[in-house]
């Protein structure tokens, strides 16, 4: 082999040797532990355990419930912000998309802190409307469900709406003028130019949002502890709990949560080769 060509390659060791450590190695690792039992042997009984417990069950409907809702809020909450921000002018452009950044690196624990600080039951912004006599926060419990989908949708945005941009780029301002000049009104431009070109980056980027908020589990756990029955949580509990440890367990929810974003990415891979062959 020639030098030029090895030389490419070494410099891409350092990255297989991490991926392998951290990536496949330890997913190998999951997947065998899921098929052994605490004895040693080897079987389905963890996903028999799984699928025939009603709490278990509930933990992933309700996975799929918070990452379905606080998904799809995020993702018109984008889709709209990321438009506005595409068409400001270059210096606020650069502003916004500044900002944007840094916010969609804030999540896990900073961020349950955060909104504890700011909309807890003694928080700031709870004790200051409640002292100008504004109940603007009597009825909001950060600590229930409906707190948890706001600060999941919450720090979903920033990051839709960076995933969005680039696509937003994509669409050029000589076709907007092609189809003015063919008579064409603004509904029929997006109807026919806009919203085929930006739908795959927005259910590319939708499916994303849906594993993100699936797989979330610092910030639920600084925000709720064990209080709600989530995924995530539940595996947690099963690998650095107090009382039970059960790894092999823990391990065969970590498949199913894994199948489960597998099924979304293939559901995203389907819709896309679809979108693609339409706009041909």
């Amino acid at each position: 082999m020639q030098k030029n060509k090895i030389y490419p390659l070494l410099g891409l060791l350092p990255l297989v040797l991490l991926i392998t450590g951290f990536l496949i190695l330890p997913l190998i690792n999951m997947v065998f532990q899921s098929f052994q039992s605490s004895d040693g042997t080897f079987g389905v009984t963890q996903y028999i355990s799984i699928f025939g417990d009603a709490f278990y069950l509930q933990a992933i409907k309700s996975s799929l419930t918070i990452s379905l809702i606080s998904a799809t809020v995020a993702i018109i909450i984008a889709a709209i912000g990321g438009y506005s921000i595409s068409r400001l002018a270059s210096r606020a452009n650069k502003v916004m998309v500044m900002i944007t950044n840094m916010t969609s690196y804030f999540e896990g624990i900073p961020l349950a802190f955060s909104f504890i600080i700011l909309l807890g039951n003694n928080g700031l912004f709870t004790l200051l409307f409640s002292q100008i006599g504004l109940d603007v926060f009597n009825e909001f419990n950060l600590y229930s469900w409906i707190g948890l989908i706001v600060v999941y949708i919450y720090f979903q945005i920033p990051f839709a709406i960076m995933l969005l941009l680039p696509t937003y780029q994509g669409l050029k301002a000589d076709w907007r003028h092609a189809s003015n000049l063919l008579g064409g009104s603004q509904f029929s431009y997006w109807r026919y130019v806009g919203i085929p070109i930006l739908f795959p980056g927005i259910v590319g980027t939708y499916t994303i949002l849906f594993a993100n908020s699936l797989g979330a589990y610092a910030t639920a756990y600084a925000l709720v502890g064990s209080t709600y029955n989530l995924l995530p949580l539940q595996i947690g509990s099963l690998i650095a709990g107090d009382v039970f440890l059960q790894p092999n367990l823990a391990s065969a929810l970590g498949v199913v949560l894994a199948t489960i974003m597998m099924i979304a990415l293939w559901i995203n891979g389907r819709i896309m080769r679809k979108v693609r062959r339409d706009l041909k």
